[in-house]
């Protein structure tokens, strides 16, 4: 069940209007639930200086908390005076994402919510090594916020996996499915959800190298594999044909070109968090899609992921 009530909103330190804030407000609004407003701050020359004794410095390190924070409190004003319950905390780490995720771990926070940057130039998110470090190694899902208005009449969009390569996948995509509905249910009025799912074609000299192979047959074959797997998923769901997209190509093009074509305000897809060289190896396909998406991200992990980070480290 996707009742998010533990949010946790990765505050951007570079500008003052704050997209993954405003968009966790909305969703507090609507389905109920407290917000924690977070930022790990870091200065190596507060560490470096030796003019300064262990307690000057562990002084002027909670002046910039201090004073963080009070600038975060003047971002959220608004929200506070209109009662949203939103809790600011400031800490100093080193490492950010590892911040981010102790804090989901300790205080059990069950939705993560951060910005990511848009290319001006192609409309297309950019999105940092934090932003990877995140959506790989959280915990609990992870919604990467575009920084505009929610589109008129936007759908969500759910990227599902129809392969059948691993038991896996199954699994997931009842899960995302689930949830998006659920969420979509207590947040938007009339919500509109979207299933699609990709297939790739025959490679070209399949027919020099195999005579005997039909790569039209093959496809064919595939493509109705597809279907028959997509009508037993949306059936569970009572998804209507008309919601669901089979499409011939590879994910990272198809998906963000039907959330183009739907108008999409936010696109659900699962991602296996791979790190090392399990990632480098197998690839991440979600991450792919992700490079070309142009609107909101909701990033699911499959039940039984173990997060790598622990909250016994030091920063």
């Amino acid at each position: 069940m996707a009742n998010y009530q533990n949010i946790l909103v990765a505050i951007d330190p570079n500008q003052d209007d704050q997209p993954a804030l405003r968009r966790a407000v909305y969703i507090v609004q609507r389905n109920g639930g407290r917000i924690k407003a977070f930022l790990p701050i870091y200065d190596i020359s507060y560490e470096m200086t030796s003019l300064l004794s262990p307690e000057e410095r562990n002084a002027m390190c909670k002046g910039v908390i201090g004073q963080r924070a009070a600038w975060i409190k003047q971002q959220a004003y608004y929200y506070l005076e209109s009662g949203i319950d939103i809790e600011i905390k400031v800490v100093w780490h080193n490492r950010a994402y590892e911040a981010i995720i102790q804090e989901i771990i300790t205080e059990n926070h069950d939705l993560l919510l951060k910005m990511a940057h848009q290319h001006s130039r192609l409309g297309s998110i950019i999105f940092t090594p934090l932003d990877w470090q995140l959506l790989r190694k959280s915990p609990c899902p992870v919604w990467m916020v575009k920084d505009q208005v929610w589109p008129e009449s936007g759908s969500a969009v759910v990227a599902v996996n129809l392969s059948n390569e691993e038991s896996y996948h199954n699994e997931l995509n009842l899960k995302l499915v689930r949830e998006t509905q659920d969420l979509a249910n207590r947040i938007v009025k009339e919500p509109l959800i979207h299933l699609v799912s990709a297939y790739p074609v025959a490679p070209l000299n399949i027919a020099t190298e195999l005579p005997d192979f039909d790569p039209n047959v093959y496809n064919q074959a595939l493509r109705g594999q597809h279907l028959v797997s997509m009508k037993e998923l949306r059936q569970k769901f009572s998804i209507s044909e008309q919601y669901t997209h089979v499409h011939e190509g590879i994910p990272e093009k198809v998906i963000p070109e039907v959330c183009d074509e739907l108008n999409a305000g936010v696109v659900v897809l699962g991602i296996l968090g791979r790190t090392g060289l399990s990632a480098a190896f197998l690839g991440n396909t979600a991450e792919h899609v992700i490079d070309k998406l142009k609107c909101d991200l909701l990033a699911i992990k499959p039940d039984g992921f173990v997060c790598p980070i622990s909250v016994d480290e030091e920063p």
